[in-house]
């Protein structure tokens, strides 16, 4: 009947994960010393699998994951691709902070895809592969010079683009679902394209080169109805 099995900050490493008879699982192998990612196969349908902080170089051996894996975690190791998530159906949780992660690929079939996390890597580019129904997308501390590619997220409550170099807030007026919106640490000048986003709460505009507070009246007058608790400069 275990449901959870958390083996965090230990030695672990590759040669001592063993075959185990268990079903619906939480597997926890954070903190240790993989050098690749366990055959998960060997743990019959793991709900969430989480190997982060380890030394891991490719997700070679996620194809042998269970389609019915809700949550994945592979943040801070060394990945440079995304590959062999194909078949996770309905993964809602992809956490893949803090690689070496150069492009967005190979997720058009998450469609089931609630949050991804890829700060700390070195994209330039969005490509979110037709995502439409994620609400959580966090992008900091990346290379990233341009806002589109969020145009068809019109789910997306939560958006964090921080410390990247982005010149210009645009592509923004589609996601009317928005509440937090975090582009501090960027090279803005303006505040631009949120007049439509009537339920954001949340706006984080700190670290830029916004001269005047000009244009934030009128981009936040559509949000006074609904109440707009503050931003940030």
């Amino acid at each position: 009947m275990l449901k959870k099995l958390s083996l965090r900050q230990n030695l672990i490493e590759d040669s001592a994960v063993e075959p185990l008879s268990l079903g619906r699982l939480e597997l926890i192998l954070r903190d240790n010393k993989l050098a690749e990612v366990p055959d998960i196969s060997i743990f019959s349908r793991v709900l969430v699998f989480d190997v982060s902080f380890n030394e891991i170089t490719s997700l070679e051996g996620l194809s042998k994951a269970s389609s019915t894996l809700k949550e994945l975690y592979v943040s801070k190791n060394e990945v440079n691709k995304i590959m062999e998530i194909e078949h996770l159906h309905d993964l809602q949780i992809l956490e893949l902070g803090s690689n070496r992660l150069w492009v967005m690929v190979n997720m058009e079939s998450l469609t089931k895809l609630e949050e991804l996390w890829l700060g700390r890597n070195r994209i330039k580019v969005v490509n979110l592969c037709g995502l439409r129904c994620i609400k959580k997308i966090s992008l900091q501390s990346n290379q990233l010079t341009s806002m589109k590619g969020f145009e068809d997220c019109v789910a997306l409550e939560e958006l964090y683009l921080s410390h990247n170099g982005i010149l210009k807030m645009e592509g923004l007026s589609a996601l009317v679902n928005l509440r937090v919106l975090d582009v501090s640490n960027n090279k803005l000048t303006s505040v631009d394209d949120i007049q439509s986003l009537t339920k954001l709460e949340d706006l984080w505009l700190n670290d830029n080169q916004i001269e005047i507070l000009e244009a934030i009246t009128e981009a936040v007058e559509g949000s006074k109805a609904n109440s707009f608790p503050g931003f940030s400069m």
